[in-house]
């Protein structure tokens, strides 16, 4: 089989021009080729009634099942609130060393937390979450490098603070294939 580079796959209405600006952010820092495509999933079974949110978990797997077989990665790109039954929300999730990813612009924007809209920040923290996601399944954990986007990011602050890029010992770890997991 011959697998081509990184599929980011929409589920759900993103602005082409928005998507593009993600993917070239991500062949940049994977030298990957990156393909945008639609997908559909009925998120319905995957909804929490009680939460009022979406299985992170679930959906992992249902991208990974039915998108994940002509690619290097396949990445599920989202608009829904999502959750993990450990955490009170996620912004994205992948399979450590796998194949699949997913995150969710839900909780990236300014005005769920009553703040003013900025396009740009938005792009920048969706690209970030992206990348980041992207790094776990390459294999590369959280990093305590200032900086890395590989940290940790519980809050949107944190993503803000982190930059948009793997730092050198993330960089050298990927290329080496030798991640201490």
């Amino acid at each position: 089989m011959n697998l081509h580079g990184i599929d980011l796959i929409s589920f759900g209405y993103f602005e082409n021009d928005f998507l593009e600006k993600v993917a070239d952010s991500v062949n940049r820092e994977y030298n990957l080729p990156v393909h945008i495509k639609e997908g559909h999933l009925d998120l319905s079974e995957y909804y929490d009634p009680g939460r009022r949110q979406y299985n992170g978990n679930q959906i992992l797997i249902e991208v990974d099942k039915h998108y994940s077989s002509d690619s290097i990665k396949t990445f599920g790109l989202f608009y829904v609130d999502l959750f993990i039954p450990i955490l009170t929300y996620i912004f994205g999730q992948a399979f450590l060393g796998g194949r699949t990813a997913i995150a969710s612009i839900y909780r990236l924007s300014n005005e769920r937390y009553g703040l003013k809209e900025i396009q740009d920040h938005l792009l920048a923290r969706f690209t970030k979450e992206v990348v980041h996601e992207l790094g776990h399944t390459f294999g590369l954990i959280h990093c305590h490098v200032p900086g890395c986007v590989m940290g940790s990011s519980t809050y949107v602050e944190d993503i803000d603070q982190k930059g948009a890029h793997l730092c050198t010992k993330c960089r050298s770890e990927l290329i080496s294939g030798t991640n201490p997991l």
